[in-house]
């Protein structure tokens, strides 16, 4: 007997619940590109490292009288930290049992987004561990202002002649008291809190992540994003499913052999400070 004509098959849908899946990752990290400043991603080969520096003054000449050669400065720009850019792969199965008994939006899909949520927070939790090796230090001020105020001091001295818009990362608990007091709207983005224009200083991004007592800052202009492209040859040979980007691709599966499906989704996506001694911190308040 043949199918019913304009039948929804298991072909029909999964296709549709792929790209959904994908487009929400990739939306989750433009999201993120779009509060941390970062306008491209830079797409580089898997292997690739990514270098990130700290600029140290070394040698200044005395003073010369009026009319003589001046000396040159000495600055020192080494790189301190190598990162390989690595493809991460995500693996996922569910049983046949499991879809009859609970149906493919709760067996399948919605264990999709608890994994979306795993990638999303594995990448945030990158970010954090490098900001953290951050050189640049400011004071701890007696409350959260004058500490936000006091990394907003020392990046731009850091930066005297250059537009920079800052970006601060603080735990949560540390500003609670302020948030019960203040009358500002959060936003979320890729699980992160943030608030623009905190307190008039730059962008305050919330993430547990940070030390609970610490603060962290950095000019938006000094955070990249990086990506290798997992569509091309490698998205044909698996029929992974991603948008032109290529920053996520996806597919789901038939496992005829074990009666199941299997989720399977690749990326490569990292976002790093160039300079790390333009990321500063300081000691955090939690008022």
């Amino acid at each position: 007997m043949s199918v019913i004509a304009n039948t929804i098959l298991t072909s029909d849908v999964a296709p549709a619940v792929t790209v959904d899946v994908n487009a929400r990752i990739v939306s989750g990290i433009e999201a993120l590109q779009r509060v941390l400043g970062v306008a491209n991603m830079t797409a580089m080969p898997i292997g690739s490292n990514i270098r990130m520096y700290k600029s140290v003054v070394g040698t200044v000449p005395s003073q010369v009288t009026e009319g003589d050669e001046i000396p040159l400065m000495e600055i020192d720009r080494t790189a301190v930290i190598s990162k390989t850019l690595t493809l991460k792969k995500f693996r996922k199965m569910t049983t046949a049992e499991a879809i009859q008994q609970s149906g493919m939006e709760a067996a399948v899909y919605d264990t999709d987004r608890a994994a979306i949520r795993y990638i999303r927070n594995a990448i945030r939790t990158d970010m954090m561990s490098m900001l953290a090796t951050g050189t640049g230090t400011a004071s701890a001020g007696l409350t959260l202002q004058e500490t936000l105020a006091n990394l907003w001091g020392a990046a731009h001295t850091k930066y005297p002649d250059e537009d920079i818009t800052m970006v601060y990362f603080i735990n949560p608990q540390d500003v609670a008291g302020y948030l019960g007091t203040a009358t500002i709207t959060t936003q979320t983005a890729f699980g992160f809190d943030y608030v623009e224009n905190f307190m008039g200083m730059g962008t305050a991004i919330f993430d547990p992540n940070i030390t609970q007592g610490t603060v962290v800052a950095t000019p938006m202009e000094n955070i990249n994003g990086f990506y290798a492209p997992v569509n091309g040859d490698l998205g044909a040979q698996f029929g992974l499913t991603t948008d032109e980007s290529g920053l996520v691709g996806l597919v789901h599966g038939n496992v005829l052999e074990r009666a199941s499906v299997e989720t399977l989704l690749l990326s490569a996506v990292t976002f790093a400070p160039e300079d790390l001694s333009g990321v500063f911190i300081a000691g955090g308040a939690s008022s």
